[in-house]
């Protein structure tokens, strides 16, 4: 048999199985009438030297401290609360304009506009609803239609703009037709000659040879499309000018080497001595 070290594990028996071996022991000694204590005492004492003296202790539960108990450094530390959305503004409370108002702002805003605008602009600028601005655009365009104004109210796209009634398209071509075609002014012909012989040139050094303002005329010249800008003087940072291909074209002048010079065109020394006593 082999002997027991003290320190020896001990593995867990099954009394099931101890009870079964016990039996079969039993059995085995009555058939060879071998009921003797002794025998028996040998076989406990072989038993007991197999399964263990002592019992096997059961496998401790680990005690798990409540989080309250524990110091506040070895808590283990949860999720960051979500921090609150702050609550967005209130929106603008729209208002239920007067229509005779609405009829109104409605004008001046499509006046103003350059390109189609649609109906939230319109509705943000009022501060009232879409809703409001879009029956608002429909009595607009159909009381222009019934008394045959002049403009009318159209929805391009997805926006509203104010056109000139066909009606009048023969009266608005011959008014932008005739305008140009109209004389230069006095001073706009003086301006375009100054221009003329001493671009590029400055608005300022034109109004000290005229010795009077031309901002007016210059606006003139260059809507008619005979001045242009031509670049920036280095020394006042003003703007320079000068003519464009259409003030030759309109002076049948293929450069500006054409153009007749001035001296046999000014007036003498005398002349204008009589005239400027002062000068």
């Amino acid at each position: 048999m082999t002997e027991e070290r003290p320190d020896q594990e001990r593995t867990p028996i099954s009394w099931d199985a101890l009870a079964a071996e016990l039996a079969a022991t039993r059995e085995q000694a009555e058939q060879r009438g071998d009921a003797d204590p002794a025998t028996w005492d040998a076989v406990a004492a072989a038993l007991a030297s197999r399964v263990g003296e002592r019992p096997v202790p059961d496998e401790p539960v680990p005690v798990v401290p409540d989080e309250d108990d524990l110091p506040l450094l070895s808590r283990t530390p949860g999720p960051a609360p979500a921090a609150e959305p702050e609550p967005e503004p209130d929106p603008e409370p729209l208002e239920l304009l007067d229509p005779v108002e609405l009829r109104g702002g409605l004008e001046a805003l499509l006046f103003v506009v350059d390109d189609p605008v649609d109906e939230e602009t319109l509705a943000a600028a009022l501060r009232c609803s879409p809703e409001q601005v879009r029956d608002g655009l429909v009595a607009l365009a159909s009381g222009y239609d019934e008394r045959s104004a002049g403009i009318t109210l159209r929805r391009v796209g997805e926006g509203w703009r104010l056109y000139t009634r066909d009606d009048h398209a023969a009266v608005v071509e011959r008014y932008l037709g005739e305008g140009q075609r109209s004389r230069l002014t006095q001073a706009a012909l003086e301006t375009l000659a100054v221009i003329a012989y001493r671009q590029p040139v400055t608005r300022a050094r034109v109004s000290a040879i005229r010795g009077v303002g031309v901002d007016g005329v210059m606006r003139t010249l260059i809507t008619r499309g005979l001045v242009h800008e031509v670049g920036s003087d280095p020394d006042t940072g003003g703007g320079l000018y000068g003519t464009t291909p259409l003030f030759l074209e309109r002076l049948g002048l293929t450069s500006l080497a054409e153009l007749p010079e001035l001296a046999p065109l000014l007036p003498d020394t005398a002349a204008v001595l009589d005239e400027h006593p002062d000068a």
